[in-house]
């Protein structure tokens, strides 16, 4: 395994970061236990859920993720062995269940001391801000609308304020953003300076072969204000590993499973799968291994987070961290990228 520190910390994390978002829908308990003993023996250390996991999101299964984690936590005894991120999630419909009062000072409190009780632990090392409360282009919208109707008001350092009073009770450790644009992340960074908070360290957002929105303002203010990106999705839900091409796919393959994910499969996308998996095959490669050890090789990426619903996947995924892609591959990537930019933004 490979290590790096999350960004203005000396806290040591693992090159990929485990993801648990299926844990209790599509994975028992029993599985996600082997898949945290599997990567943990195989030197991941760093392991990320939220307060709305696992997903799709219901009122029914809430909070199991981090109820897995926690129990294995308790079990094994491993928390001093482990960084664990959390997120608070943000408001709209699909999260109602939840909350309906976004990122207010109780909300926050709320969300990190009922995470702290279902992971059994004191103190989360990462948490943060799962979607933005305002209007902006996110989750498979390509270009920011403004919308008339947004009663968002700008509370950029009363949230920091929060955060900062949590972390100084031991709570949390450090704060991270997640599936954020440019202009809320320069606003954090700002109101942070102004005001003497501890600045977010890390921006969890998607970046794969077919969405790499990443590189454009963010991979700048990732270089420049040192934050890192967490990237997420670089599997774009098992779409690069090729199953859905080769027909390998089963009936619990999740895009079989919940038909409203559609981010990854239109059909620039599945072209682009098609021409990433001819050039993998050209270097005896799996498609998944190639699209994974491309993000773990980018300049801006902290960690890359990846899941799995069985051990062969895991440890397909793991074994990603030892491929190093030279310049001649990377060209022939950014040919396809060229021809094909983005089709899943």
């Amino acid at each position: 395994m490979k290590y790096t520190t999350l960004p203005n910390t000396d806290i040591k994390v693992s090159k990929l970061c485990l993801g648990s978002m299926t844990w209790g829908n599509q994975n028992t308990e029993a599985e996600g236990h082997k898949q945290l003993d599997y990567a943990l023996d195989h030197g991941i250390n760093f392991i990320d859920t939220a307060e709305m996991y696992p997903v799709p999101a219901s009122p029914e299964t809430q909070g199991r993720t981090s109820q897995i984690i926690g129990s294995w936590l308790k079990q094994s005894g491993h928390r001093d062995k482990v960084v664990l991120a959390s997120k608070i999630t943000g408001p709209g419909e699909y999260t109602a269940h939840i909350r309906t009062t976004g990122f207010s000072k109780q909300s926050i409190h709320d969300a990190v001391n009922n995470e702290l009780k279902r992971l059994h632990t004191n103190h989360i090392d990462l948490f943060q801000l799962h979607w933005p409360e305002r209007n902006t282009n996110t989750f498979g919208i390509r270009d920011y609308s403004p919308d008339e109707n947004d009663k968002w008001e700008d509370n950029f350092a009363e949230v920091l304020y929060t955060l900062n009073a949590i972390t100084k009770e031991g709570k949390i450790g450090n704060i991270g953003l997640s599936n954020e644009k440019a202009w809320g992340t320069m606003r954090y960074l700002q109101e942070a300076e102004k005001n003497n908070c501890k600045k977010p360290v890390t921006i969890q957002n998607a970046y794969s072969l077919l969405n790499r929105l990443f590189e454009g303002d963010l991979a700048e203010i990732s270089h420049r204000e040192n934050i890192g990106l967490l990237a997420y999705s670089p599997m774009a839900f098992g779409v690069l590993s090729g199953k859905y091409i080769y027909k390998t796919d089963t009936s619990q393959s999740r895009l079989n499973l919940f038909s409203r994910y559609t981010r990854y499969s239109s059909e620039q996308s599945t072209k682009a799968v098609k021409l990433y998996l001819d050039l993998a095959e050209q270097y005896n490669m799996s498609l998944a291994q190639m699209a994974l050890a491309f993000v773990n090789q980018r300049p801006f990426v902290t960690s890359t987070i990846i899941g799995a619903t069985n051990l062969e996947q895991l440890k397909e995924n793991i074994g990603s961290v030892e491929i190093q892609l030279n310049s001649e591959f990377l060209d022939k990537i950014n040919t396809i990228y060229a021809e094909i930019p983005n089709p899943a933004p």
